[in-house]
């Protein structure tokens, strides 16, 4: 969203004084003609109106950032409604709202009927944004009304329709992003935050990676020899874009999340903040805050999957399952250091050193995350006041979506693994001959993660890749959605560190012990800076236990969890369909 956009949206709203919406959620705009011309036959007045569409990327407030914590590799304060047991119905759910459509529709027509040369520069632009909404909607609904033109208000076969199968909305998703690839001006921006040609190839990457995987693992639709023609299209489609890079610096993984104008090497879209015209993004507030956000932190499930600095597997360890917090960070891939708090993490208090271990108050597993957030503590912790752009598509996220085509394919050579994962491990820091080699054998470790649904090792360690380097950044749901691993959002442990017994841990090493595990009574310290943590022996809602008893796993209890095939799909809600009895339910929420 560009910096201006406030701006925009004013004078957007005065230019269109004269237009009034209709109550119905799929009516027309009605017409103003000096409005119309005013925006039609006016490049600015296209531009103006245009940049209204940025409104529907996500917003920084609460940002792709909190996406993961609904998802099996990050623990959550809570359950999610949608895992909540018999808490979603179609009496409380949502989305099913239209007017974004509406308004990209109603700009689309006044556009094709204008005499302005550029027109076909802001269709493109519009229909970027409308494969955009299109892709949200049959994400979360499945099936959903198709609609390319604004409704007149006694089209009634249209208004009150059924709903169009959900693989022909994605055949017109994919068209809308072909033409505005095709018509689409803009080819490069310095700030990362506008529609080039480029965004619109990554976003077309993501859209056809989920639809190809979504065709081939959901097997009941019978799509399944439709896959390879949207695999394909990533590939392709990844192949013609060379403007970015991976940024190459040894702390490039953490910075680039921490830029206030994001660098433009690697970063292909974000939405900029900027405190004077008061936009700003919680990320520090929602991530560490004790009680204001969902306190996420990753999963020891999940920290297992980083590999050695030397490329090696972690888990061959015989001894991994009982390696305590300190010496567990040691020695691996980079990137956890710079996801997590591990080692000799440091923030600062109003500018001043301090030393940061795991906050176990603030992170219910001790993997405690820092992607993305503020070293500073004050105000960002406290109050939502993060300047750090927020990224919303990134080349390391293309390059993954490329390889993972090509191995479903069977296509991929050494040399593209060297080009993709071999590119993001190396930028990591990681060395030795995963970079340049296909494995050939698959991980028996990745192999259980993923309940030995998939065996090819190649696409194992492409998982493992995509999971770390992309976390939370907003993709792991869908990824399991994709691939049908929703049993995942069930059945994953939300474990943290070892613990060898009850008592007092120093987890950075320096001397000075860090957290205390008890049972019963909280022992008394004259260490104020330590934090106890109450071990739960029943291992009730809200507490926490130990896998062993009074030794083993960290196990934080959110609540109850369940996952049904059928919430794969979200329920039509049901005022909806009272107004449009034809729309139907989705399977298994009637």
């Amino acid at each position: 969203m560009k910096n201006i956009n406030k701006h925009l949206r004013y004078a957007v709203m005065g230019l269109l004084a004269g237009i009034c919406f209709t109550a119905c959620d799929l009516n027309e705009l009605p017409e103003a003609t000096a409005s119309k011309v005013a925006i039609f036959e006016s490049r600015n007045g296209m531009e103006l109106y245009s940049n209204s569409f940025y409104d529907i990327l996500p917003t920084p407030y609460d940002g792709v950032f909190a996406v993961d914590n609904v998802s099996d590799i990050i623990a959550r304060n809570g359950v999610d409604l949608r895992l909540t047991p018999n808490a979603l119905s179609a009496i409380n759910s949502s989305g099913w709202s239209w007017t974004n459509l509406r308004n990209i529709n109603y700009f689309i027509d006044g556009c094709e009927s204008s005499s302005v040369a550029e027109k076909n520069h802001y269709i493109g632009l519009a229909r970027f944004f409308r494969a955009y909404f299109y892709f949200d909607k049959v994400k979360r609904f499945g099936d959903v009304p198709w609609i390319d033109r604004t409704i007149d208000v006694n089209d009634e076969a249209m208004l009150y329709g059924p709903r169009t199968d959900r693989f022909e909305v994605m055949e017109h998703v994919l068209e809308d992003l072909n033409f505005a690839i095709s018509n689409i001006t803009k080819t490069s921006d310095a700030s990362s935050t506008t529609i080039t040609v480029d965004v619109a190839k990554a976003f077309k990457t993501r859209v056809c990676l989920f639809e190809a995987a979504f065709r081939k693992y959901h097997t009941s639709y019978g799509k399944e020899t439709t896959a390879n023609t949207w695999y394909q299209e990533v590939v392709n489609t990844a192949n013609s874009m060379s403007a970015f890079s991976l940024v190459q610096s040894e702390n490039a993984y953490r910075e680039i999340f921490l830029l206030k104008q994001p660098d433009a090497n690697e970063t292909i879209l974000a939405v900029a903040l900027d405190a004077a015209l008061q936009t700003y993004s919680s990320r520090n507030r929602k991530v560490i805050s004790p009680t204001y956000g969902d306190r996420p932190a990753l999963t020891r499930r999940f920290v297992n999957t980083y590999l050695n600095a030397d490329g090696t597997r972690f888990t061959d360890n015989p001894n991994y399952t009982t390696t305590p917090f300190a010496e567990e960070v040691k020695g691996r891939d980079p990137r956890l250091a710079k996801t997590i708090r591990a080692g000799n993490y440091h923030r600062t208090e109003n500018g001043v050193p301090v030393i940061a271990p795991p906050n176990l108050d603030q992170s219910y597993t001790g993997y405690q995350i820092i992607k993305g957030c503020y070293d500073e503590r004050f105000p960002y912790d406290d109050e939502s006041r993060n300047e750090n752009a927020h990224l919303i598509f990134r080349w390391a996220e293309v390059l993954l979506n490329k390889a993972e085509a090509m191995a479903e394919l069977g296509i991929m050579t050494n040399t593209d693994w060297a080009a993709t994962i071999g590119a993001l491990r190396a930028r990591a820091g990681i060395t030795g001959s995963s970079l340049n080699t296909l494995p050939v054998e698959a991980d028996p470790y990745m192999l259980e993660f993923y309940n030995n649904k998939f065996t090819n090792p190649v696409l194992l360690e492409i998982f493992r890749e995509r999971a770390i380097e992309m976390v939370t950044e907003g993709l792991r749901p869908d990824d399991l959605y994709r691939w049908k691993m929703g049993e995942l959002f069930q059945t994953a442990p939300m474990n943290g560190m070892y613990v060898p017994a009850l008592g007092e841990y120093d987890l950075n090493e320096d001397g000075t012990m860090d957290v205390c595990f008890y049972m019963g009574e909280r022992p008394s310290s004259s260490n104020s800076s330590i934090t106890f943590v109450e071990i739960n022996s029943s291992g009730q809602t809200g507490t926490r236990s130990l896998s062993e008893g009074t030794s083993g796993e960290l196990i934080w209890n959110p609540g109850a969890r369940e996952w049904l095939d059928k919430k794969y799909l979200y329920p039509v809600p049901e005022a909806d369909r009272v107004k449009n009895p034809a729309l139907e339910q989705n399977p298994g929420w009637e």
